[in-house]
């Protein structure tokens, strides 16, 4: 694929900006009707394979996690998420924007993957209502592996 085609798919699909690769299996946690549907389309078409859910028995190669402020103990919740992956697979926390409800603080988000062991390595516009944080482990989050 050339690189305008890269933009291109960057553009129409939100996906294609959180690095998911063709085979990966995706475990989705906090689904709710609120969640960004063309954003899981997207990760769906890219990878091939269904989002499994919190059921899902075998190891991931990373995490989306829906949270909202009202969703109890990120911390929890994170730690909750980094325990069917391997070292180094992404956890991409998906939170309300700004002014929306259900908005988590960015503090409260360096806090809380902080004190669940992961390294906040970048933010994504992840849809019209939601901003996604991709989490990492430090060993991971240092050495830039993906």
């Amino acid at each position: 694929m050339s690189a305008t085609a890269d933009h291109a798919e960057e553009r129409t699909n939100p996906a294609a900006r959180l690095g998911f690769q063709p085979g990966m299996v995706v475990q989705e946690l906090g689904y709710d009707d609120d969640a960004e549907q063309a954003l899981r389309e997207g990760i769906e078409a890219i990878t091939g394979t269904e989002l499994v859910d919190e059921d899902h028995d075998d190891v991931a190669d990373a995490v989306v996690l829906w949270f909202r402020e009202e969703d109890g103990d990120l911390t929890d919740a994170l730690v909750d998420a980094t325990t069917m992956i391997d070292e180094g697979a992404p956890v991409w926390l998906l939170t309300p924007k700004t002014g929306r409800d259900g908005y988590v603080e960015a503090s409260d988000i360096g806090e809380a993957a902080q004190t669940a062991g992961l390294a906040q390595t970048g933010n994504v516009n992840a849809g019209k209502d939601w901003t996604g944080s991709r989490l990492m482990t430090p060993k991971a989050a240092k050495s830039g592996k993906r």
